[in-house]
């Protein structure tokens, strides 16, 4: 008997031990992800302060660098431009971009001789060395060095400048369709739930309809009916993925519709809308929430998918599926990573919001 007590008493250890650990590895998931959506989002946020390439879109194509391997390293010629450059507020920068207040032109070397700067362009010879008086130079510092981490693509563009900025349209995409379906579902689920009758049956048939269409279709078709650009991509993400939303608020209206608080409601003659929208629909966001966290993660696919098409965010506004796009035919070549690493960066921001959406749900389990 004491035997069996102690073989009982060492099996619930071990599965206190166990459980321990898989609540330890799934807060530890939770964190970890949410660590990195923060990273993500300050990146997104400060935008063109902490980018490499500054200019609109990161946009500073130099061919004479294109397909240039990680880590490398140059000495840029800081030229007068021929357009009139104005220098903007730290605020306009950080949104659009800091017009370039210099021509940049890559050199192999430069030495000088008087009052004129000989330079040896990059990828030529010294017979092909080119003069240039100091008056045409930057004042301050006629030559500087500059570090591309992840290369250049074929453009001569700064790679990790594209990737960073790649993020803001991602997380604004998922932002923005992610309010737009909550908009919309929540209010035509709330609705259905608590009316119920033929308000109800109208409203199901309506998200039964849009329930049964492909939602990859449907974003294709809303895509091209609005057009190409930035912010119908938003709306076309926002429009396709409000029936899930819809669907999880009305079961759960249903069942709070006949509690005690709200006919407390009833009885102290609040109308309809203000018991759903005071009382009832607080009460059904925290579900809502791991919906919406799903859904983000749903938007983000989508938008690299259809830019990846054609159909999406346009060039030049940087965007991991443009970049996938433009790139993808180096996979088999030598510079595979050019596809690659948005690629990696698409994943690693779909899992986030995926253990993010899988910790809510857990935390919100009563039984649990």
């Amino acid at each position: 008997m004491a035997l069996f007590k102690k073989s009982a008493n060492s099996y619930k250890a071990v599965s206190l031990s166990a459980l321990t650990w898989a609540r330890f590895k799934r807060e530890s998931q939770g964190m970890i992800s949410l660590f990195f959506i923060l990273a993500v989002s300050i990146i997104a946020l400060l935008g063109y302060l902490i980018t490499p390439d500054s200019s609109p879109d990161c946009n500073r194509q130099q061919l004479e660098i294109s397909l240039q391997k990680p880590g490398f390293s140059v000495q840029m010629l800081q030229l007068k431009p021929s357009w009139k450059a104005q220098k903007v507020s730290w605020w306009r920068k950080m949104l659009f971009g800091q017009p370039d207040l210099y021509r940049y032109v890559p050199v192999a070397s430069f030495w000088q001789q008087g009052d004129t700067l000989c330079v040896v362009p990059f990828g030529q010879s010294e017979a092909q060395g080119e003069r240039y008086a100091l008056s045409e130079l930057c004042s301050e510092q006629p030559v500087v060095g500059r570090t591309f981490w992840l290369g250049t693509d074929r453009y001569g563009r700064d790679v990790l400048s594209q990737l960073l900025m790649g993020s803001r349209v991602s997380l604004a995409v998922g932002l923005i369709s992610v309010f737009i379906a909550l908009l919309i579902g929540i209010f035509i689920g709330s609705v259905a739930g608590f009316y119920r009758g033929r308000i109800d049956d109208v409203l199901m048939w309506l998200v039964n309809v849009v329930w049964s269409i492909p939602t990859l279709l449907l974003v294709i078709a809303i895509s091209f009916a609005l057009g190409r650009g930035f912010w119908q991509i938003f709306i076309a993400i926002g429009l396709t993925t409000w029936v899930d939303v819809a669907r999880i608020v009305r079961g759960q209206v249903i069942s709070l519709r006949e509690t005690e608080f709200v006919e407390a409601g009833r009885v102290l003659g609040y109308s309809n809308f203000h018991i759903i929208f005071r009382h009832i629909i607080p009460n059904v966001l925290g579900t809502v929430s791991v919906v919406a966290a799903s859904n983000f993660s749903s938007a983000i696919l989508m938008e690299a998918g259809l830019s990846f098409l054609g159909i999406g965010v346009q060039p030049p506004t940087p965007s991991w599926g443009t970049m996938i796009k433009e790139n993808y035919s180096t996979i088999v070549l030598d510079n595979a990573y050019l596809a690659i690493t948005p690629g990696i960066a698409i994943m690693l921001l779909v899992l986030s919001f995926m253990l993010i959406s899988s910790a809510l749900r857990n935390a919100m389990d009563v039984r649990g």
